[in-house]
């Protein structure tokens, strides 16, 4: 799943960087940030501490901002700092367990700060997130079916590619063993960690020796 993802997202990027009256590539994108939504789920789960884990993801974000800002030319939060919020959701919703108003409350504001920021992706990420910890195999698809829907409405039809995102999560509910054979290949944990502000440095890099600029 981790070489899905990785090869999707860099997909994606070359994609908006290079070719972007090309659809095909950014389909192929779509596939990336469920699978890292679902990672960065199961990752809280398995952690065996959660401190050391919200640092790593923390200060993944952190190296990542310029090679973002730098690949895309934007002033947003990169995907990774976006994940950190949805992780940071995870843990404080789950001390709040038994005080569903506080709960509301908590996400609501959680949601309108990643959009007045903005982060990458935003509140739609930690709605995915939400979904898959909380939804059940049984009402994953739905709910991600809905949520693109809601996004699609939100942006007033501007999120239309966004619907091929519900690939990875039917592949999730009615495919898991197709990716747990591809989670054999295994991934360095290095190579998976700084995968996303390297590539991120090697395009905007690339780019500037091409154009001679960073993209404007």
């Amino acid at each position: 799943m981790q070489l899905l993802a990785m090869i999707t997202m860099l997909i994606d990027h070359v994609g908006y960087v290079w070719f972007p009256n090309d659809a095909v590539w950014r389909i192929i994108g779509r596939i990336a940030l469920p699978l890292y939504a679902y990672s960065i789920v199961i990752g809280y789960k398995r952690t065996r501490d959660i401190n050391k884990y919200m640092i790593r993801v923390g200060a993944l974000a952190l190296i990542s901002q310029l090679p973002y800002m730098y690949a895309f030319d934007t002033s947003e939060v990169n995907a990774i700092g976006t994940l950190f919020v949805c992780l940071l959701a995870l843990v404080l919703t789950d001390r709040l367990r038994g005080k569903f108003v506080l709960q509301v409350l908590l996400l609501a504001g959680l949601t309108l700060f990643m959009e007045v920021i903005p982060f990458d992706y935003g509140a739609y990420a930690l709605l995915l997130v939400l979904i898959y910890r909380y939804a059940g195999v049984e009402l994953m698809a739905l709910m991600h079916l809905l949520l693109n829907i809601a996004a699609w409405l939100y942006t007033s039809g501007g999120w239309t590619l966004q619907f091929f995102s519900l690939f990875p999560t039917l592949l999730l509910v009615y495919a898991p063993e197709f990716l747990r054979g591809l989670d054999k290949v295994k991934i360095p944990r290095m190579l998976w960690r700084s995968f996303y502000p390297a590539h991120l440095a090697a395009i905007a890099i690339l780019y500037f020796v091409l154009n001679g600029h960073f993209i404007q």
